[in-house]
């Protein structure tokens, strides 16, 4: 689809998948089918641990299998299990039945207190090393963190790197992918009076080498309904600000600009969308500005992205 070009398909909201990393010691980490390196004494003297590790098991929560945290509980038989997971098997072993009371096993929390492990995004590019207990907040904000995969209009679980996620863009979403720093689109739907909550991902712009996708949304804020636009970069949040864009739609001698930086695909076109960051046009205003008989809503967006010097 050419910039200026078509009419788009109504599509219903769906929002995107996105992996929650809980914060805190109590929070059980995320999982990793990372690959980590053998067991070796770091620089500290502290052990470094692998997959294949005895002590490295013994943290993985029989249930979850996600790596523990403190609290690390335990059944008077010895078998351990996280927080999270005491409280979903209803205070019962899943191992062996036994009620698990209350028991801390302080012997294995100050075991892990001793470790070092790998982000477990090394297989992407990040090679630090980090205490067990500082390992979990690093990787909620690592550089090398996979994306979650920014289309609009459909559910997608995928995630990966940039150049991943536009290969799978173009191919399994069949976005259209345009080079240039300026864009006209125009949206057309025949039946304006009814707004039902949409989403669609328009197209992927390559400028300045950086890569930006332009999204526009059908939805109500309270019972008003509006059509919204906003751009969205492909990369993370402090490479976003160093550009801005510039959305503008009107007829009739009319016309309502929007001015703003483009929001790090990190943040979901969704949370993008509740916080109202981007072009609003209500109802009203769009028949206005598709004039005729205000029957059909005609809606032509330009937009310009720039490098802020």
């Amino acid at each position: 689809m050419a910039p200026g070009g078509g009419v788009f398909k109504e599509v219903l909201e769906s929002h995107l998948l996105s992996s929650d990393y809980e914060t805190g010691k109590a929070k059980s980490e995320a999982k990793s089918s990372s690959t980590f390196p053998k067991s070796s004494v770091g620089s500290t003297g502290k052990n470094e641990i692998s997959s294949k590790n005895g002590v490295y098991d013994l943290l993985k929560c029989p249930v979850c299998k996600n790596l523990m945290y403190p609290p690390i509980h335990q059944c008077p038989n010895g078998h351990t299990l996280c927080s999270n997971c005491k409280i979903e098997v209803h205070n019962i072993c899943p191992t062996c039945d036994h009620d698990l009371e209350n028991i801390r096993c302080l012997a294995l929390e100050k075991v892990a207190e001793s470790l070092e492990l790998p982000c477990k995004y090394q297989s992407l590019g990040c090679h630090d090393i980090f205490p067990y207990y500082t390992k979990l907040k690093h990787e909620q904000s690592c550089g090398f963190r996979p994306y979650n995969c920014p289309y609009a209009g459909s559910e997608c679980s995928v995630m990966g790197d940039l150049p991943t996620l536009l290969a799978h863009l173009k191919d399994d979403h069949k976005v259209d992918m345009h080079d240039g720093c300026t864009f006209n689109h125009r949206y057309v739907k025949s039946n304006p009076h009814e707004v039902e909550n949409a989403t669609w991902m328009l197209t992927i712009f390559n400028s300045f080498g950086r890569h930006f996708c332009l999204h526009f949304e059908a939805f109500q804020i309270g019972t008003a309904p509006v059509y919204m636009a906003f751009l969205r970069f492909l990369g993370e949040d402090s490479e976003a600000k160093k550009f801005s864009y510039s959305l503008e739609v009107g007829a009739n001698g009319r016309k309502l600009t929007w001015q703003g930086i483009p929001r790090s695909i990190r943040d979901s076109h969704r949370k993008v969308r509740d916080s109202q960051d981007g072009l609003i046009i209500q109802r009203n205003l769009g028949l206005y500005f598709s004039g005729g008989d205000r029957q059909e809503l005609k809606l032509r967006i330009t937009g310009r992205i720039w490098k802020e010097e």
